[in-house]
């Protein structure tokens, strides 16, 4: 099929790769020029593992081509929708202006029987609103709300190999024309297993605001145990174990440690209370206050928890922070707890050295007043704590005897309980965890 990917960023330009790899002529089009350029020369502006290798893959067939002109869009069948709706400055709602002039721009390049595939985050009600748009200038084109569920660092597997497709259209018509379209866009991965849902316009929107929203209350929620664990002398990783074992309540996502960040959860939980404010169930989302409350609210611990490792004086001490993207397998800095708490340190008089193997050059646009140095050991040598913040792979297989060597003091605070704490104390360390005795 020939398919236009509206948006370049982190969600289209994984998507439009993507479908080119499924067999689709694709074009990505975006107004930044610099990202195009980058993208047709086969790098992604920002570290996906995997994505490289496949821009360069479905490139070299003629399948993906990139393209700063709306126009590109003219003749091509399907249209995916795949641009940023960020956190308005000030508030807590979604802004989806960049949603609304992607659509407007597309609309006289629409022919009958087009589809508009909307894969941007949005408030509830912005799809019927689109569809009214689209109907008044193409009447025989069609929208559909087919949201994204990508995890960065896993954004290609989930693109090739979702676990499920929502398809919303309206009236949730399983009959509806845009229904076959889009199963044919994705028939390899529907081949394979890959379960279908169609719903209505509404539904659709809502199914990614609630899914995000129960994975921060769960991650909130055992965060909040971790609270009670330090105060009762109990281990949150034991405790999340056991609750884990009970199949209604499962395993993933009960993590204690500093808590969640990145470009989604946080503003679309904040995004999703607004919305429900506006329609008047504001009530019905008030628990997501203290969800977003006590993920905040462990920056602060992890800032008071290294003041206790360092015998409660931040002032002049030499602190290293392992990590500074949002989590590992991404250069992604927004709202990230790693930056943040290491932000804090550097306020309260500390000499913060922060590392990570590929967000440095971002987290410094967005913190320049931090020390960053890429290598590990450099960044490790004189430390008088070490704070693991992100759980790359080379800090959870960090060898404790060696890192010793290179420390002035030998307190490591473990933001992700990822580490063996017998395995450090026996080496000598003084370790410390988050909820664990």
């Amino acid at each position: 099929m020939r398919i236009s990917v509206i948006g370049c960023g982190y969600l289209g330009a994984v998507h439009a790769a993507s479908m080119a790899k499924l067999g689709h002529d694709v074009v990505g089009i975006d107004l930044d020029a610099k990202k195009v350029a980058a993208l047709s020369a086969g790098t992604a502006p920002f570290f996906e593992p995997g994505l490289d290798e496949l821009l360069n893959e479905v490139q070299s067939t003629g399948r993906l081509t990139f393209a700063t002109d709306m126009a590109a869009a003219a003749g091509r069948s399907v249209h995916f929708v795949c641009v940023g709706t960020p956190q308005k400055k000030g508030e807590n709602a979604a802004d989806v202006s960049y949603v609304d002039a992607a659509v407007a721009s597309l609309l006289p390049f629409l022919n009958p029987g087009d589809v508009v595939v909307g894969k941007s985050t949005v408030p509830v009600g912005t799809a019927a609103r689109l569809a009214n748009l689209i109907a008044e200038q193409q009447p025989d084109a069609n929208l559909v709300w087919n949201p994204e569920f990508l995890r960065e660092g896993h954004a290609v597997q989930d693109t090739l190999s979702p676990d499920r497709f929502v398809y919303g259209v309206p009236g949730g018509d399983e009959e509806h024309a845009a229904v076959g379209v889009l199963d044919e866009v994705y028939a390899t991965p529907l081949s394979t297993g890959t379960r279908r849902l169609v719903a209505d316009y509404a539904t659709a929107e809502l199914v990614k605001a609630s899914a995000n929203s129960f994975l921060a209350t769960k991650i909130s929620f055992i965060n909040a145990m971790a609270e009670v664990c330090e105060a009762a002398g109990a281990d949150v990783t034991v405790l999340a174990e056991a609750i884990g074992l009970d199949e209604r309540i499962g395993r993933k996502f009960l993590n204690a440690g500093i808590g969640f960040g990145g470009g989604c959860l946080p503003k679309d939980i904040r995004a999703f209370m607004a919305r429900a404010g506006e329609l008047g169930a504001d009530q019905a989302l008030t628990f997501l206050r203290e969800v977003d409350a006590i993920n905040m609210r462990r920056r602060t611990r992890m800032v008071e928890l290294t003041r206790e490792l360092c015998d409660d004086r931040l002032m002049g001490r030499h602190i290293t922070v392992l990590g500074a993207a949002f989590k590992p397998n991404s250069d992604d800095v927004r709202d990230s707890p790693a930056l943040s708490i290491a932000a804090q340190l550097q306020l309260q008089g500390a000499v913060v050295t922060v590392t990570d193997p590929q967000s440095l050059a971002n987290a410094a646009r967005r913190f320049p007043e931090l020390n960053y140095e890429p290598d590990l050991d450099t960044a490790l040598r004189g430390a008088d704590a070490v704070l693991l913040l992100t759980e790359w792979d080379q800090y959870r297989s960090l060898d404790p005897h060696e890192t010793r060597a290179l420390v002035r003091e030998a307190r490591l605070l473990d933001g992700r309980n990822v580490l063996e704490p017998q395995k450090w104390r026996a080496a000598g360390w003084t370790y410390r965890g988050m909820g664990r005795a």
